[in-house]
């Protein structure tokens, strides 16, 4: 098993509605350089990188004179087949990441199972339409995009919280702990994939 190995990923995608550049790279030192147009959007995004020591480069055009959702959800199928590309083929990972995350008043719980069965669980409702620039929303669409095209197992759930700004900023950084702790090596699977099946 060979824990130094740079698991990264580049991951482009142009459509009618967005053009987005990514490149992903889950061992990195919580570097980013994130552009999607939408401010509060990138303040996630540049948490969820710094949180996990992942490292990010993300460049969007989209179609923000019709609204937020396109570049969003866009997004979340971009970073989402970015992570899959980075985590190969998931050999000596634990698979497996869990994290409850505290912010001020809010607490969040966040669970993912690398498993290749895409499913997302999203359990809070906002009471705010809009954060900044960015639609409450579309928080659920990102992860659910994230979910399918990463095919990953995806809970998040609020377990307390009022303010919708720490709610959100939770959930990035909860996924981000999450997500580094599922894809840390195990010396206990000797390199091969954490499943009874023998694959994932």
């Amino acid at each position: 098993m060979d824990k130094k190995r740079n698991r990264t990923a580049v991951y482009n995608r142009k459509t009618k509605e967005t053009e987005i550049k990514c490149k992903f790279s889950l061992d990195g030192s919580g570097k980013s350089s994130i552009d999607t147009g939408i401010g509060f959007f990138d303040h996630m995004l540049d948490g969820f990188t710094r949180h996990g020591f992942f490292d990010l480069d993300l460049n969007v055009k989209g179609d923000l004179i019709v609204d937020g959702h396109h570049t969003i959800e866009d997004c979340g199928i971009v970073l989402g087949n970015a992570i899959g590309r980075a985590v190969g083929d998931k050999r000596g990972i634990k698979r497996y990441g869990s994290m409850i995350l505290p912010m001020d008043e809010t607490l969040v719980l966040c669970a993912i199972d690398l498993s290749g069965r895409p499913y997302l669980s999203f359990d809070h409702q906002f009471t705010k339409s809009q954060v900044g620039y960015m639609d409450t929303e579309m928080v659920r669409e990102f992860f659910y995009a994230i979910s399918y095209s990463s095919a990953m197992n995806l809970h998040i759930k609020v377990l307390s919280g009022e303010n919708n700004h720490h709610i959100i900023e939770a959930m990035f950084k909860a996924f981000a702990k999450a997500l580094d702790t599922a894809v840390t090596f195990d010396e206990r699977t000797t390199g091969n994939v954490l499943s009874t099946k023998g694959s994932l």
